[in-house]
């Protein structure tokens, strides 16, 4: 019996530590979204990103649904996928384009910091998790220290901007948390391809409106930056992202999102040349400390 239980825990152990590093290769390719939206709308309208950037990775998802022959999802996971879809597809970018017209980018991460939050509070509402009481510490220490940073070098902001971003961060964390919940019997792969073609058809339509009135006046690096956040942040991220919820736990596989900012910002200033302080280096440390923390007690 102790023979049983010990193999039972190893497995145990080794599909929780396979579910984190999915995770973490998902939110490095998410943290490429940062320097490749800034790069994309430097000639790109946001608004525009958004739609296009949904509707190449959806016709993608397309195909490789019917290439891979997968059955379509069952009745009681549609309404799911509708959810998924308009919490990571549609509302979340949708929301951030509408914010960063009246706040800065700085200050955008002040909310971002707060996403591992909200998905772990939705991995206990949908998902059914109970974390213990020190790892809702280690989560609420972490959100704390990543606003604190971000909000010491940010301006004012607007009540618009910040209500805009408060519905991103929420609609993101459930979409998150419902998508780590069907990734444990539908595949996270399946999960992210299904959302996206549900929302194909409206997204298309508005990106044929909203095109740009000359090609030409697309820069090469807008072109590059528009391919990496439809391919990489709007695909292919999510089939490891879903997979390191659904095995690791939507709660405590969500701390890892506490990186993003960082990674993104060590990303701007290898790609941009943005300067990167000790003060964001400290405070990486200690968010890295409270990730481990709540890895430890989830």
């Amino acid at each position: 019996m102790e023979a049983i239980v010990a193999i039972a825990r190893t497995e145990t152990q080794s599909q929780s530590r396979n579910g984190w590093i999915s995770g973490l290769v998902g939110i490095l390719i998410f943290s490429g979204s940062l320097p490749a939206t800034r790069v994309a709308v430097m000639d790109f309208d946001p608004l525009f990103l958004t739609v296009a950037r949904a509707t190449i990775a959806g016709v993608l998802a397309l195909m490789i649904l019917i290439v891979s022959k997968t059955a379509r999802p069952r009745k009681t996971d549609r309404v799911s996928l509708f959810v998924v879809a308009g919490g990571v597809v549609v509302g979340f970018p949708l929301l951030t384009a509408l914010a960063l017209e009246h706040i800065s980018s700085a200050r955008s991460i002040v909310f971002i910091g707060l996403l591992p939050l909200a998905t772990a509070i939705f991995g206990m509402l949908r998902g059914g998790e109970r974390p213990s009481g020190i790892f809702w510490v280690f989560s609420i220490l972490g959100s704390a220290l990543v606003a604190g940073f971000a909000i010491s070098g940010s301006d004012a902001g607007s009540l618009r901007g910040d209500l805009y971003m408060l519905g991103a961060i929420v609609v993101c964390g459930l979409g998150y948390a419902e998508g780590g919940k069907l990734s444990r019997h539908m595949g996270g792969w399946q999960v992210i391809c299904w959302a996206l073609v549900i929302s194909l058809v409206p997204m298309a339509i508005l990106s044929v409106v909203m095109l740009p009135d000359s090609a030409a006046a697309i820069g090469f690096r807008a072109w590059i930056g528009l391919g990496y956040v439809s391919v990489f942040s709007m695909l292919i991220g999510f089939f490891f992202w879903y997979r390191g919820l659904a095995i690791g736990g939507i709660a405590a596989v969500g701390q890892l999102q506490l990186l993003q900012p960082f990674f993104g910002l060590m990303l701007a200033s290898l790609i941009l040349a943005e300067p990167v302080g000790w003060s964001m280096i400290v405070v990486t440390v200690g968010v890295v400390a409270c990730v481990a923390g709540a890895k430890r007690f989830a």
